[in-house]
């Protein structure tokens, strides 16, 4: 039995870093929204072993691939049900998620991976024990099981549902770095974040209750500045962005994703095209996205 899933691209429309704890982590502050970009994955249930196979250079197919350990850990959960089930499959990953970019394109592919095996073993875990077994795999894994848009608090594993945040288009920009998510959180310099904003925010904020919210007034990423100064080339492609698509550009996560939003789709594919023409045989890779 082969099944196709589908595993959504991440944003975050804000993220404040609040302090850092003894373990090394950070405790965050951050509202995350789903894309329409997404990886198709093809899973097929009927081998005895567990393998992952993916057409992206940059991905591993060998035990560090998180689709990989997602298997291994639920079946590993498994055992303490007692089942008696085969225990193998095969993992093919089509990429469309520019990895290490701040998307979350692993840790939705592992999401993704931890639901279709709870679906297929007919739901032997809760949502909340999957949402726990995938922090073991990485602090926004549970967020692609939670589903829709989310406040993260702690290191991304408290979350709670964000309702009628308003929809937007997206021109989405892989500027062609890695930026490393470890190195960025180290060098953060914490006399510029912003914590005094997101103080006004702790609650949950009453402007994202209620009515419609527009999250354009509120974008902020305090990971930003740690990672234009390890990068230049963010910040470079981020001035041209700002200027060519004469909007406010954002970065998604520890980078090095850009994006800019659009209320209307006429407007983003303009600006996409913008880009495209302007960056016609560059290394960088434009998309256009939305939230809804």
């Amino acid at each position: 039995m082969i099944k196709k899933i589908v595993s959504f691209a991440k944003i975050n429309l804000f993220l404040y870093v609040i302090s850092r704890r003894k373990d090394g982590y950070h405790t965050l502050y951050s509202l995350m929204t789903q894309i329409d970009l997404c990886d198709d994955i093809y899973i097929d249930f009927s081998p005895k072993e567990i393998s992952t196979v993916c057409d992206h250079p940059e991905v591993p197919e060998d035990e560090s691939n998180l689709a990989y350990k997602a298997a291994v850990l639920f079946y590993h959960f498994l055992k303490t049900k007692k089942s008696k089930e085969k225990k193998g499959l095969s993992i093919e990953i089509i990429k469309k998620i520019p990895p290490g970019r701040g998307l979350g394109g692993g840790s939705s592919n592992a999401a993704a991976v931890l639901t279709a095996l709870n679906d297929y073993y007919k739901a032997p875990f809760s949502k909340a024990e999957l949402m726990k077994m995938g922090l073991d795999l990485g602090a926004d894994v549970p967020f692609f099981i939670f589903g829709g848009p989310a406040i993260a608090r702690g290191v991304g594993e408290i979350l709670e549902k964000v309702l009628n945040l308003r929809p937007y288009y997206l021109v989405l920009c892989d500027p062609g770095v890695v930026a490393s998510t470890a190195i960025v959180y180290k060098n953060i310099d914490f006399r510029l974040t912003a914590n005094q904003k997101y103080n006004m925010y702790t609650g949950l904020n009453e402007p994202l209750r209620g009515q419609e919210f527009d999250i354009r007034h509120e974008m902020h990423n305090d990971l930003e500045e740690s990672a234009c100064r390890l990068y230049p080339a963010i910040k470079e492609v981020k001035e041209e962005m700002t200027v060519l698509l004469q909007r406010k550009v954002f970065m998604s996560g520890s980078g090095s994703s850009l994006f800019a939003l659009f209320s209307a789709r006429e407007n983003a594919r303009k600006g996409f095209e913008r880009l495209l023409n302007e960056w016609a045989g560059s290394k960088r890779k434009i998309f256009l996205s939305s939230f809804n």
